[in-house]
């Protein structure tokens, strides 16, 4: 009697295609560009690819890698780069691990599978109260030049926003509403504009602040001294100048948001709308938050957003008399 057919169809894996390391990241490159994502997800999956080129060269054969090949990899990070912390490993390889597998859907690479390591959760540095304070007292208006008070500004607006160093450089004074209190968003990690409040006592700094910067809609709300628009290295670089010319040795501009996320859990915010104010877009990274401070949860307080906790919902409102203005 013959056997019953199985089920389950068997396939077979075709032998790989020549291709290069290089040709297949160029590939993969593409392929990511053409689905439109963000240019600073592109960034990261050329960093990914680079790291890994350092180890296994660009003119080598895809066909030569192999499972042996990634955890030589891990091996040579290990080795090569001490300084790299386990989460910004696993992030690398997360990022090569679709690489990878992209080279072999395309045939490129034989199959298997590839583990990521496991990371223990950390919790995530933030500004410490003091800190905070010493960043947030606002420059002598008689003496402050128009960059030390920008960055003021801004130390303000990240607390008060938690937005990523690329959302921040992309706003545009029209993106600014401050009979409404709302911010459109339009450049984002996930893609998706949305609409966020402006607290009261960022209002009061915007208001002032808009006073002096002046400007045409289509420019950047935040500028260099002479108007030009201001790029996430630029930013980053004021940023750490300011804190350190407060005294702060910190000069993370993430942290801003991990204090700003910290903040608004221990005031006792909800998660949902932590999520939609950070652009998350699962509950998954609000949860790890929810997790990571769970020691430090506090009630009853009155405000949620970490700017008027610090300052106070009767922010003081000083008239901008700036050095060389009247």
């Amino acid at each position: 009697m013959p056997r019953k057919p199985s089920a389950r169809p068997i396939t077979l894996q075709a032998e790989p295609s020549a291709a290069s390391y290089a040709e297949l990241q160029a590939e993969f490159i593409r392929f990511k560009k053409l689905r439109n994502l963000s240019e600073q997800t592109i960034k990261y999956y050329n960093d990914c690819g680079r790291f890994f080129a350092d180890f296994f060269s660009e003119a080598a054969m895809c066909d030569q890698i192999t499972e042996d090949t990634y955890y030589d990899y891990i091996e040579f990070l290990h080795d090569n780069k001490p300084n790299l912390s386990p989460a910004t490993e696993r992030s690398y390889l997360t990022g090569l691990r679709a690489i990878l597998y992209y080279g072999m859907r395309k045939g490129y690479i034989k199959e298997f599978i590839i583990q990521l390591p496991k990371v223990d959760e950390v919790v995530k540095e933030t500004y410490t109260d003091a800190e905070i304070k010493l960043l947030l007292k606002k420059p002598d208006m008689k003496t402050a030049r128009f960059g030390e008070y920008r960055n003021w500004v801004l130390i303000n607006y990240m607390l008060a926003t938690g937005n990523r160093a690329g959302t921040i450089v992309s706003i545009h004074l029209e993106d600014v509403d401050l009979e409404n209190n709302t911010i459109i968003l339009k450049k984002l990690k996930a893609r998706k504009q949305y609409i966020i409040p402006i607290s009261s006592s960022l209002a009061v700094v915007l208001r002032e602040y808009l006073g002096y910067r002046k400007g045409e809609p289509g420019e950047s709300l935040f500028c260099t001294a002479y108007g030009k628009p201001m790029t996430t290295d630029v930013l980053e670089k004021e940023i750490a100048r300011y804190n350190r010319k407060r005294g702060v040795e910190k000069t993370s501009l993430h942290m801003f948001r991990h204090t700003f996320a910290k903040q608004w859990i221990l005031n006792g915010g909800d998660m949902f709308r932590l999520q939609k104010i950070l652009g998350h877009s699962s509950l998954e990274m609000v949860r790890k938050y929810v997790n990571m401070y769970n020691d430090d949860l506090q009630n009853n307080f009155d405000n949620f957003n970490p700017l008027d906790n610090y300052l106070g919902n009767g922010a003081r409102q000083d008239k901008i008399s700036l050095k060389g203005r009247k």
